[in-house]
């Protein structure tokens, strides 16, 4: 599979923007599409001071606010837009897509209310279309700058995943592929929830060790959900799992460490951010706790999230839980 393609990007965030701008570099013809019309005017005129601010954005993107001109004759489609609206933006899709063409899910999470992955959501509302999805270790302003990054695209057509993979590749951007789709999904979706926990050690003045102590068990607790959700071990470990946990983790440009860090210093959270791992955290404890699976992380942040805990009584009841095995 190789050659140009047009790809409809939908979402006028700051990754969605990068993303577009990644298809014009590989040589696609790109059209994006945005609710927003001072974002999509702002992305005609070589900017988006909203959400990537200082960085000019590359030429050839066609920014509409109609849906269906963005999707008019694409042969791809990413689907940008936040993981808790995505059923929304999929349904919409209904009738302006082609049977055939790929949708390929950029956001990372579970949905909130039903507890159903996103390509779970796509697959039940475009059954006509293969789904996919992109994740691993990103940030949109290094995208956006050109700046060197690997990432992977999975689909349970390896084949598809490995020829949208060619496409999508550049001297800077670098795409695996697998066909692990739950493996990939999964990782992106709880490495937001380990953030926030991360984030919290952080502000709350905890110490390099116990932030260090907590992303290493919070991979643990990855591992045993992508299990029971029948991830490959192998994939867990790769750019969407661990890649994507290290980085999300040590970093405020992660959306979800920046939150967690608020929450540890006790500041006010209203108004920051979108982070996905507030949604997630809520989800992903309640189907641990009904899947029996042992994720304390998870559901101390979820705890903490639902006020019904401060992080230095979750700190104490992580620290006094029985000891055991480090493999168990």
């Amino acid at each position: 599979m190789s050659g140009a393609f047009a790809v409809a990007v939908l979402g006028g965030g700051a990754w969605g923007t990068a993303l577009a701008m990644q298809m014009v570099r590989a040589g696609h013809a790109v059209r994006l599409w945005a609710r927003d019309a001072d974002a999509v005017a702002a992305i005609g005129e070589g900017a988006n001071p909203r959400y990537l601010p200082g960085i000019s954005v590359d030429k050839g993107i066609e920014a509409t606010t109609d849906l269906a001109t963005a999707l008019e004759g694409a042969d791809c489609v990413l689907a940008v837009t936040p993981a808790q609206v995505a059923r929304t933006t999929l349904e919409a899709m209904l009738g302006k897509i082609a049977p055939g063409v790929p949708v390929v899910l950029c956001a990372k999470g579970i949905e909130h209310d039903s507890g159903l992955l996103l390509s779970e959501i796509a697959e039940t509302l475009l059954p006509g279309n293969p789904v996919g999805a992109l994740s691993g270790p990103s940030f949109a302003a290094d995208v956006a700058k050109g700046l060197p990054t690997a990432v992977v695209i999975a689909a349970r057509d390896a084949a598809l995943a490995a020829g949208l993979a060619q496409r999508f590749s550049t001297e800077r951007f670098r795409c695996y592929s697998t066909g692990d789709l739950v493996g990939v999904e999964i990782g992106g979706a709880l490495k937001n929830v380990f953030a926030l926990a991360a984030g919290a050690v952080v502000g709350a003045g905890l110490g390099a060790s116990a932030q260090a102590a907590m992303v290493t068990r919070g991979f643990v607790e990855l591992r045993r959900m992508g299990q029971a959700f029948g991830a490959e071990p192998e994939t867990l470990m790769g750019l969407s799992g661990l890649g994507d946990l290290l980085l999300t983790c040590s970093s405020t440009q992660s959306r979800n460490f920046a939150y967690g860090l608020a929450m540890g210093r006790g500041e006010n959270l209203a108004g920051l951010p979108l982070a996905e791992g507030v949604a997630t955290a809520v989800i992903a404890a309640r189907i641990a706790r009904e899947r029996g699976i042992d994720a304390p992380i998870i559901s101390a942040v979820a705890a903490i999230l639902a006020g019904e805990m401060n992080i230095s009584d979750a700190v104490s009841a992580l620290m006094s839980r029985p000891l055991k095995s480090e493999s168990d």
